[in-house]
C-alpha cells in the first residue's frame, strides 16, 4: 500500500559531480525547480483553485499514489461488517477497548515503519524478533519491580527496559551493516534468541511462568483514563496545533513559490479532523475517559514525525529507501543511518513491550508470541508504509493499528477461533501488500519511483 512520496529524492544527491557531497545534500531541495505532477499530488500550485486540486489528486491516483484511500475504504468496510454482524462493536465501552488494545501494536508498528523506510526497492528490511525484543523489555521491567528483589524505582525499570531493548536493536544493526547478514536472517535468529530469553527469564522467578506487575505505577501506564476536563482540553489542543501547523506549513511554502494546497482544501482537512476528535473525546468520555497511553502514544507520534520530515536525519533515511547508492556517493554514511533506525526499532519495541506488560498486569512465557508479530508488521503495511522503501509516514502505524485491532476486536467479539483470525489476518496482510505493489508498479510506469 503506497503512501505519500517521499520529502526527498535521493537521486537529485549525485547529480552533480563538482560540488562537494555536503554541499549537494544541503541544496538538493532548494535547487529542485518544482513541478506540477502526480508526484506532487498532495499540494497544488499557489494560485490554483480548488478544481485544479482536484483534478491533479485525480491524476496521482490513477498514476498509484493513492493515500489513505485504502484506509479510509477498509475502515469503512471494517465497520459496517461488524456493526451489522455485533451489536456491541460501535459502543462506546469497545471503542475504549480498541484504544487500549491498540496501544502496543501502534508503539511497535512505529519501529517497523523505520524498518521499512529504509528497505532498497529491491531487498525488502524487515525485523522478524520485534514482537520478542518488546516482550524481553516487558519481562526486564516486570522483574526489576519485584519488591524487595531487586525493587527498583518504577522509573528506573522502565528506563533499564528501553536500554535493554535499544542495545539489542544496535547488536541487530551491527550484524546486519558490518558482518554482511541479511536482516531477514539476523532477525529471524533474534527471533528464536529472544523468545528463549524470555522463557528463561520469566521461568526463573516463577514456576508457572507468569509474573505479576505489583507496581501500581506500572499498571497504570496503560490501564489510568484521563478525567472529561483534560480529555477536552487535550482534543482542542490537537486540532488547535494540526490547525496552526497546517496553515504554516501553507503559508511558508506559498511565500517560497513552492506547491501549496488551496486554503478551502485546508479548513475542510482541518475541519474534518476537529469533528473526528471531538466525536473520540465524546465517545471515550462518556464511558472511563480517554486512556492515558492514547496521549502518549500522540506525543511519540508527533516526535516521531518531527525527526523524518522536519530534519536532516529524516531526509537521509528517506535517501537510503529510495536510492542508497546515491546517498552513500553523497557522502552519508548509509549504514550509520541504518544502525541508527534498528537503534529506534529497539527503543519502540521496548515502549511496546512495557505498554503490552502493564495492559495485561503481567508477563509469562508466551509474551511476545501468538500473532503480535504478524499484527505489527501488518499494521506497518496497512497503514501506508511501502515494503519497497523511501515511502510511507509514521502516522502509518497508528492506522495500521487502527485497522488490524479493529478486525481483530471485531473477530473477538463475533468469537471466531484462532485458526479463522490467523486466516483473515494474513488475507488483509496479502491485500494490503499487493495493493503496495500495484501502486508502486503504477508509479513506476509513470515515472514517479
Amino acid at each position: 500500500m503506497s503512501d505519500t512520496p517521499s520529502p526527498y529524492d535521493p537521486d537529485a544527491v549525485a547529480a552533480s559531480t563538482s560540488t562537494p557531497p555536503d554541499e549537494v545534500m544541503a541544496g538538493a531541495q532548494d535547487t529542485v525547480t518544482p513541478t506540477m505532477s502526480p508526484r506532487t499530488a498532495g499540494f497544488a500550485a499557489p494560485t490554483a483553485s480548488v478544481g485544479d486540486y482536484v483534478r491533479q489528486r485525480w491524476d496521482a491516483i490513477k498514476a498509484g499514489d493513492l493515500g489513505s484511500l485504502p484506509i479510509i475504504f477498509g475502515l469503512i468496510v471494517i465497520v459496517a461488517i461488524f456493526s451489522w454482524q455485533e451489536d456491541q462493536f460501535l459502543t462506546a465501552r469497545n471503542f475504549t477497548n480498541l484504544l487500549l488494545q491498540m496501544a502496543p501494536i501502534a508503539a511497535l508498528a512505529m519501529g517497523i515503519v523505520f524498518i521499512l523506510l529504509i528497505a532498497d526497492g529491491e531487498i525488502v528490511t524487515i525485523d522478524l524478533s520485534v514482537a520478542f525484543v518488546a516482550a524481553v523489555g516487558g519481562v526486564v521491567m516486570t522483574l526489576l519491580q519485584r519488591p524487595d528483589d531487586p525493587g527498583w524505582p518504577w522509573w528506573a525499570c522502565i528506563l533499564a527496559a528501553l536500554v535493554v531493548t535499544t542495545a539489542i536493536g544496535i547488536l541487530h544493526s551491527l550484524i546486519i551493516t558490518q558482518l554482511g547478514v541479511p536482516s531477514f536472517i539476523t532477525t529471524l535468529a533474534g527471533f528464536l534468541v529472544w523468545s528463549g530469553v524470555v522463557l528463561l527469564l520469566t521461568t526463573r522467578f516463577s514456576t508457572a511462568g507468569t509474573n505479576i506487575i505489583q507496581d501500581q505505577q506500572h499498571v497504570d501506564i496503560a490501564n489510568k483514563f484521563l478525567s472529561d476536563g483534560v480529555g477536552w482540553a487535550i482534543g482542542i489542543i490537537v486540532v488547535l496545533g494540526y490547525a496552526a501547523l497546517q496553515l504554516n506549513t501553507m503559508r511558508a511554502r506559498r511565500a517560497r513559490g513552492l506547491d501549496a494546497k488551496p486554503l478551502p482544501v485546508v479548513v475542510v482537512q482541518i475541519v474534518v479532523l476537529a469533528v473526528a476528535v471531538l466525536i473520540a473525546v465524546g465517545v471515550a468520555n462518556s464511558d472511563r475517559g480517554v486512556p492515558r497511553i492514547t496521549i502518549t502514544l500522540l506525543v511519540f507520534l508527533a516526535f516521531w514525525t518531527f525527526v523524518t520530515t522536519r530534519t536532516p536525519f529524516g531526509r537521509h533515511i528517506y535517501a537510503v529507501g529510495g536510492n542508497p547508492e546515491a546517498t552513500r556517493r553523497a557522502g552519508i554514511s548509509v549504514d550509520r543511518i541504518r544502525i541508527a533506525v534498528f537503534a529506534i526499532n529497539g527503543f519502540m519495541a521496548g515502549v511496546g513491550g512495557v505498554i503490552l506488560a502493564s495492559r495485561l498486569r503481567s508477563v509469562a512465557t508466551n509474551t511476545g508470541g501468538g500473532n503480535l508479530l504478524l499484527n505489527v508488521i501488518a499494521a506497518a503495511v496497512i497503514g501506508g508504509t511501502s515494503l519497497f522503501g523511501g515511502s510511507g509516514r509514521v502516522v502509518s502505524a497508528l492506522y495500521g493499528a487502527l485497522v488490524i485491532t479493529a478486525i481483530q476486536n471485531g473477530m473477538d467479539l463475533l468469537g471466531l477461533a484462532s485458526g479463522t483470525k490467523f486466516i483473515v489476518t494474513g488475507i488483509v496482510l496479502l491485500l494490503a501488500v499487493l495493493v503496495d505493489s500495484i501502486s508502486n508498479c503504477r508509479r513506476a510506469a509513470c515515472g514517479l519511483t
